[in-house]
């Protein structure tokens, strides 16, 4: 598995990985990190938890990923090829504001994907999920009707999902995200949010 620190890269294997999560109890991967702002934000404000932050583009990831924080690490992985070291390790997942190949790969429901999140999540895994108006409307879907295909692939796949909520300007804006903030005060400050555990 491929971890990167500002602009070195590492390999790292499972009795490596497994030794660092050892204690704690949550660990959380955020899938489609971007700049990996979220993941720090997490790992800063629960250091209970351990958080992996991922994604595919590497120089986004240089600046958080200098941080020395013993509960965040970053990884470079495709969303639909998930590092077999992660195998059921994980107990949380967020995916927020998805767009490119992860955004298509939840409207197509890809196996890939949905197969990938199943083999690592443990037992009682939880999954959160935030949508975006102006990334749907590049796939040719409304907020409404893609978030709503989503759910659905999300369903068929084994998930029970909650009732979803609308995230508003006010929302996005305090959401520890560079991608929110952005949202926030763009042409289209919507999103809706879901929240799902495997049945």
């Amino acid at each position: 598995m491929e971890t990167i620190r500002g602009k070195t890269s590492l390999t790292m294997d499972s009795t490596e990985l497994h030794a660092r999560l050892a204690n704690y109890k949550r660990i959380a991967l955020d899938l489609g990190t971007g700049d990996g702002k979220f993941a720090f934000c997490h790992a800063q404000t629960f250091p209970s938890h351990f958080i992996i932050g991922m994604d595919s583009c590497r120089e986004n990831l240089r600046e958080y990923s200098r941080t020395n924080l013993p509960n965040l690490l970053y990884v470079i992985a495709n969303a639909q090829s998930l590092p077999h070291e992660l195998h059921g390790q994980i107990s949380h997942v967020t995916i927020n504001f998805p767009w490119g190949s992860l955004l298509n790969s939840l409207l197509e429901g890809d196996p890939r994907l949905l197969c990938g999140l199943e083999s690592i999540l443990g037992s009682g895994a939880r999954l959160e999920i935030r949508l975006n108006g102006g990334a749907l409307s590049e796939q040719g879907w409304s907020l409404e009707d893609g978030s709503e295909r989503i759910f659905q692939n999300l369903a068929v796949a084994g998930w029970r999902l909650d009732a979803p909520a609308k995230m508003d300007s006010h929302a996005l804006h305090h959401f520890p995200s560079t991608w929110a903030k952005r949202l926030a005060f763009g042409r289209d400050p919507r999103a809706i949010y879901g929240s799902a555990s495997l049945k």
